[in-house]
């Protein structure tokens, strides 16, 4: 019976329809009808494409060691992440420039550290020297400002000091006793690396370096940062097949101790 009567409904509806559509022009009622459309489609609420953007999404997932946080949040904000993103160019150029010319004095024109101190605590005690001797003459008071460093900077560097030594240890304890395979070749190969850098350069030159890219890559990775994660990414790739590679051939066939029971 509810068929019936919905049925006969529709066709009411079609035509009355059909006779308002009869009655007016042709132009007029396709006017009509594109304006009640238009109202229509503006009155209702706007809804999100069911698509995915694959390079919005792509810069949330591919981002370096799939970080969420900044690369200022990440390198520990403050005053010294600004230094090594170079907020504060003149703050950022100055420290850089006092490494390299430290390294040129060193490498360049073979001074030795001991030449160095010596040489500045010379000068030192000229100043003092012709300070304290020549102010009387001239201001009538000959005292010198005493130079003293603070204890607590050479507390803090050693405590500083300790405790990256003491993570890095632990971190290799962790890497040998873990039983990974992979985070063990990973640690050996590096450590070997760093060998071969020590052959090539001196201990003060590897530190250098160190330092001139700690205070360049991370300025040059915010400016270029899509482009170098893409580039990683695609590394990162091909160097998982080619451990694949090795894990199905070679790895998997080792075989491994069982685990002692308690």
């Amino acid at each position: 019976m509810s068929e019936h009567s919905g049925s006969a409904t529709e066709k009411i509806m079609n035509n009355i329809m059909d006779t308002i559509a009869d009655k007016l022009p042709k132009q007029k009622s396709d006017n009509i009808m594109s304006n009640i459309m238009d109202t229509i489609s503006d009155k209702l609420p706007k809804q999100k494409s069911g698509h995915f953007d694959q390079a919005s999404v792509s810069d949330k997932v591919n981002k370096m060691f799939g970080r969420q946080r900044s690369l200022h949040g990440v390198l520990g904000g403050g005053k010294s992440a600004d230094v090594l993103l170079w907020r504060n160019k003149k703050i950022s150029s100055s420290v850089l420039g006092l490494a390299t010319a430290i390294w040129v004095f060193f490498e360049w024109l073979d001074y030795h550290f001991l030449t160095i101190i010596s040489f500045v605590l010379v000068l030192g005690m000229v100043v003092q020297f012709v300070w304290s001797n020549f102010s009387s003459k001239l201001n009538g008071s000959s005292k010198v400002p005493r130079v003293e460093i603070p204890d607590e900077l050479f507390v803090n560097i050693a405590v500083g000091i300790g405790a990256q030594v003491n993570k890095f240890l632990g971190f290799l304890q962790d890497v040998s006793c873990e039983r990974n395979l992979k985070h063990f070749v990973v640690a050996i190969v590096g450590l070997w690396a760093a060998s071969v850098a020590g052959s090539w350069f001196n201990f003060l030159t590897v530190i250098y370096i160190g330092f001139v890219c700690a205070h360049t890559l991370p300025v040059l990775y915010e400016k270029y940062e899509d482009q170098v994660d893409e580039f990683l990414y695609s590394i990162l790739g091909l160097l998982r097949d080619q451990y694949q590679k090795l894990d199905s051939g070679v790895l998997s066939r080792i075989p491994k101790g069982n685990k002692k029971t308690e």
